[in-house]
């Protein structure tokens, strides 16, 4: 029997509150489950005590005999200090798509372009200023 560690979603709509249950994979999100391990509202703030509680010697116990959490609840067990941080595949959702891409560049280069124009007139008044000195220490 596969045994999963999870959320099982209660609450009202647009309120949720999730117990964290010990279950077998095959059963629904909300169905049946073996043990309930402890609960989870996300409605509470972030560093509140309250937000998540786990019966940790029950979640041990549950590890121990090969139940496989999943990622949130990967992610509560990382928080408590009862699991090692895990390396999670960075996925690119987060980088802008080709067109937004090809727009950053180009503003970019715009830029770049822009810099250096300016740096060109900064230099060529400096030896505008530079002759003129000249010229007036020769008269």
């Amino acid at each position: 029997m596969a045994m999963k560690i999870r959320l099982a979603r209660g609450g009202s709509k647009k309120r949720p509150h999730y117990a964290i249950v010990a279950t077998d994979s095959r059963m629904p999100r909300d169905g049946r489950f073996i043990e309930k391990l402890g609960t989870y509202n996300p409605l509470l703030a972030k560093d509140s005590e309250d937000r998540v509680q786990m019966n940790m010697e029950r979640v041990q116990y549950w590890l121990d005999q090969g139940a496989q959490p999943t990622d949130r609840i990967a992610r509560f067990l990382e928080a408590a200090g009862n699991r090692d941080k895990a390396e999670r595949a960075n996925l690119k959702k987060g980088e802008p798509g080709k067109k937004a891409q090809e727009r950053a560049k180009e503003k970019a280069d715009k830029e770049e372009a822009a810099r250096a124009a300016a740096e060109e007139a900064q230099s060529v008044d400096q030896a505008d200023e530079a002759a003129a000195d000249a010229a007036e220490a020769q008269e």
